[in-house]
């Protein structure tokens, strides 16, 4: 994307943002979620040393959570036990986002499904295929949509 010449100076250079550093969720039920987040979907909850120096209290008092995912990104749960979605009905949005969508491996999408319902997790729609990959849509514990999608796998000659 380049700037026209009425807009220069206007907004960011090209490049300037490096990547998503943080995605932040307030979430119901804490102790649901990091079990969610944690155990059915495998994310590395930091403790320790490895809690960000600005939530140190906030984690001890059992009002966040932080997730890192192997790429960096950190995933903060924040707790909002009045949390209540606008509409009961989880296929209804009720934020600007759409939903959240975890990278894996395409020879371990089908283990990734059968985990999704052996934790019965509620499930959205699919598996789908697409020539862009695979994709499953579920919905964490406060009814918040999820995807787990791969690359196509590519035919071993």
């Amino acid at each position: 994307m380049t700037k026209s010449k009425d807009r220069e100076g206007i907004g960011l250079n090209l490049n300037t943002l490096r990547g998503v550093h943080h995605i932040a969720l307030n979430v119901k039920d804490m102790s649901a979620s990091r079990y969610f987040y944690g155990t059915v979907l495998g994310l590395y909850e930091l403790t320790g040393n490895k809690v960000p120096e600005t939530l140190v209290k906030l984690v001890a008092e059992g009002k966040v959570t932080n997730f890192e995912l192997p790429d960096g990104t950190i995933l903060d749960l924040f707790g909002e036990p009045d949390l209540e979605p606008p509409n009961a009905d989880p296929t209804q949005q009720f934020t600007r986002a759409n939903h959240l969508a975890f990278d894996i491996e395409p020879s371990l999408f089908d283990q990734a499904v059968e985990v999704l319902r052996d934790n019965n997790v509620p499930i959205d729609h699919g598996p789908v295929s697409r020539p862009t990959g695979r994709g499953i849509y579920f919905y964490d514990p406060d009814g918040f949509l999820v995807e787990i999608r791969c690359d196509p796998q590519t035919k071993v000659r």
